[in-house]
């Protein structure tokens, strides 16, 4: 199928590695020019041309900024051209007790997960609707529908997150500018894998064991195993895709059945 994306133009955030990296490559096959981001120069620049590497021809640039730090997402607001895709996948996430997670990191978890798609979204929106055509999509989770008791502020960031989304959607009624969001469940994302090698080593068990403990405990799930990032990427070039005009203000599963309500 044709997605009739060819030389649209996107920007990541969050895109030097998992699920943010994934996205970019699909869409970079598709014929998108893609803008990655991270907050680290160095490794952003190896993305960037590895990705030139897997994608030839490809049109892919930079752009570095650390989201928890006010003043540096204020330059990437000011600095990033108009895009036609903007994908909000920028993420924190830690396993930690309720009692222990300070006021800080509180606001930290609401600065990069949250507050960081909304600015984005702030500056993006107003030159999708004026062309009539634009796709927002926010990399949320199904910790926002079911909220971990080991990692609530994660969760609660990404509730908000799906929140926001629905509210834009909300302003693009009548245009060909659509905002949703992607909940995806436990993804082998590059994080979670480094996470895994670790408790793996420490347990003396290997990674393929280890992983399949990790996803057995979790016994809503249908797919059985962790979801490969490809696989949210997948969802997510569809959805910005002109094939998915009629998808908007959603939160689209890709959760592999965990979730047992109705979104």
């Amino acid at each position: 199928m044709d997605l009739q994306l060819a030389e649209k133009t996107a920007f990541i955030s969050g895109s030097t590695q998992g699920i943010g990296y994934a996205v970019a490559r699909m869409l970079a096959r598709e014929g998108v020019a893609v803008t990655l981001h991270g907050r680290d120069a160095a490794k952003l620049a190896t993305a960037v041309e590895t990705l030139r590497g897997e994608v030839p021809g490809a049109s892919v640039d930079g752009i570095a900024a650390d989201f928890a730090v006010p003043e540096q997402m204020e330059r990437l607001c000011a600095e990033l051209a108009d895009v036609d895709i903007l994908i909000n996948n920028a993420g924190l996430f830690e396993l930690k007790p309720f009692a222990e997670i300070s006021a800080d990191e509180w606001r930290r978890y609401f600065e990069v997960n949250t507050l960081s798609g909304a600015l984005l979204a702030q500056r993006m929106l107003p030159a999708m609707l004026a062309r009539g055509w634009g796709r927002i999509v926010f990399i949320s989770s199904e910790s926002g529908v079911n909220v971990p008791a080991d990692m609530i502020h994660y969760g609660a960031s990404k509730a908000a997150m799906m929140a926001v989304g629905n509210g834009l959607a909300k302003l693009t009624r009548g245009t060909g500018v659509t905002v949703n969001s992607v909940l995806g469940g436990p993804t082998y994302s590059d994080g979670v894998a480094a996470t895994v090698e670790g408790i793996a080593a420490a347990t003396g068990q290997s990674v393929v064991d280890m992983k399949q403990a990790i996803i057995g405990t979790n016994q809503t799930s249908l797919l059985e195993r962790f979801i490969e990032p490809d696989e949210i990427a997948a969802m997510v070039t569809f959805l910005v895709s002109p094939r998915a005009s009629a998808t908007n203000g959603a939160a689209v599963r890709v959760d592999g059945g965990v979730l047992t309500s109705v979104v």
